[in-house]
């Protein structure tokens, strides 16, 4: 079910009906925004106000336990590419009846209703709406899945960017059991050989997707238009229409529909194409000949310059920008104490146990002597592991590289010092239980990144899931915290998604 025609913030949507839901769980339904096969997309509040998208199944699909598993799928799905990219999941309970999702609603037209009133985009326009998918792509693809349906109903054109919606029948990219060979799932027009053929899929029917949306967004049909299953045959047997598109944009787009897989580009490839002409993405492209709006001030021509030698321009010179210098958060004494705590009962029995075993008289062999013997010697170890404990606490630093944890010890004689990159960071969330003084952070990494090995404060968790331990000071908050390691990784890394922690 699409999340398509979602209007910009202007009124309620269109009427309810009869058999419409005035509230799904705690939100409140303000009018329909779409429809599908698998359900309605509503209008909604949240219990404080916010505008939501709320996504209903269709009743008679509750009783399906294999709808219930690939909505869930979808939710898991939408969760882990983020809101950046997509409408950011917000509440959902796939076990009621009927299943429903609560999502951010985007306001903006979907890039079909934007070329049918106000025209193909331009040449600029398509390269920075071309750039603007492909990075939506490479960023879903890196969370190991594909979207399946990209059309131009899923594109809206927000007003800080265009966002890939309707994840109504993405699939995991390891999750085979929600893939049937053989089964033809997307539009017509849209979908890649492949997947009419086979019924496969995989990111390259992504990239052949967003060929044919950047051809419809030029103001043609890259399989012309008809029927259904004729649209089906020509993507198959037939070449692409690409007179629409600009000649500079039409090599790119023509790869993107390739009939082999293998001879498109992949999405981060594409990306790095397109961003060199459209450096900016454009929220509501315009078409270049339409009018001005009504509110903006006429364009002056600059007073004529003095007679005289024309003098050259001086190049700026050039700003080097440092990089963000690297924040650490380190136990304070007080809690690094803390943290030997066991140390020192250890450390006060074998005391007492030595005290009790200075008797005056014993046998030859007799425990007491064993323990007058290694008493100061387990005394002297406890001491040092005290004071190892002090000198090198448990740390982890925020910096431009990466995040970098450095442990007391490591496990199995592992270095205790892991750095894990931005770069195999995709975002950075809260796990659902926070226990310990510590905070932890619920690292998302990207699709084949290799996970750390455990240390303290590192936990791997398969197949892509890092949980890592933040120390807290005594003294510190632990919304202070948080919002200080937020602040730091939001500066390090502002590619990385950070949800509330």
């Amino acid at each position: 079910m699409s999340e398509q025609g979602q209007e910009r913030d202007t009124g309620a949507g269109r009427d309810l009906g009869p058999d419409d839901p005035r509230t799904v769980g705690d939100y409140t339904i303000t009018g329909r925004l779409g429809e599908g096969g698998m359900g309605r997309v509503y209008r909604g509040r949240s219990p404080g106000g916010r505008p939501v998208a709320v996504k209903v199944a269709r009743a008679e699909l509750s009783a399906d336990e294999g709808f219930r598993a690939r909505f869930r799928s979808e939710i898991a799905a939408a969760r882990q590419v983020g809101g950046f990219h997509t409408a950011q999941v917000v509440d959902a309970d796939p076990d009621a009846d009927p299943p429903w999702m609560v999502t951010a609603f985007v306001p903006g037209r979907d890039l079909g209703r934007t070329v049918a009133e106000d025209g193909p985009l331009d040449a600029p326009a398509l390269y920075a709406l071309g750039a603007s998918l492909a990075e939506a792509l490479t960023a879903i693809h890196g969370c190991g899945v594909i979207h399946r349906d990209l059309k131009p109903g899923n594109v809206i054109m927000s007003d800080d960017g265009p966002r890939v919606l309707d994840f109504g029948i993405a699939h995991a990219l390891y999750d085979t059991r929600l893939t049937h060979t053989g089964t033809v799932i997307g539009t017509a027009g849209f979908l890649a050989p492949e997947q009419i053929e086979q019924g496969t899929v995989g990111p390259a029917c992504d990239v052949f997707a967003l060929g044919a949306v950047l051809v419809h967004a030029a103001g043609g049909h890259a399989f012309g238009e008809g029927p259904p299953m004729s649209l089906l045959y020509r993507a198959v047997h037939g070449e692409p229409d690409l007179t629409a598109v600009p000649d500079a944009l039409r090599g790119a787009v023509a790869a993107c529909l390739a009939k082999d897989p293998a001879d498109r580009p992949t999405a981060a490839g594409l990306l790095a194409e397109l961003r060199v002409h459209a450096p900016v993405p454009v929220a509501g492209p315009r078409r270049a000949d339409a009018p001005a709006p009504p509110d903006a001030e006429p364009v002056r021509a600059p007073a004529a310059a003095p007679a005289g030698p024309a003098a050259t321009p001086a190049a700026p010179a050039p700003t080097a920008v440092a990089a963000p210098g690297p924040v650490a958060f380190e136990a304070t004494p007080g809690r690094k104490l803390t943290g030997v705590v066991g140390s020192l009962i250890g450390a006060l029995s074998a005391g007492f146990v030595t005290l009790g075993s200075w008797q005056t008289q014993y046998a030859e062999n007799d425990a007491g002597a064993s323990l007058r013997l290694w008493a100061p010697l387990v005394l002297a170890a406890f001491a040092l592991r005290i004071g190892l404990a002090l000198a090198r606490p448990h740390t982890v630093t925020v910096g431009a590289a990466g995040l970098t944890v450095r442990s007391r010890r490591g496990t199995h004689k592992d270095d205790p010092v892991v750095t894990i990159p931005w770069a195999d960071v995709i975002a950075v969330s809260r796990p659902p239980v926070n226990s310990g003084p510590g905070v932890k952070l619920l690292l998302k990494l990207r699709w084949g990144a290799p996970l750390p090995l455990p240390r303290q404060g590192v936990e791997p968790r398969s197949p892509d899931w890092v949980t890592v331990t933040v120390p807290r000071p005594m003294g510190t908050a632990t919304t202070t915290l948080r919002k200080e390691v937020r602040e730091a990784v939001a500066r390090c890394a502002p590619h990385v998604h950070v949800d509330y922690l």
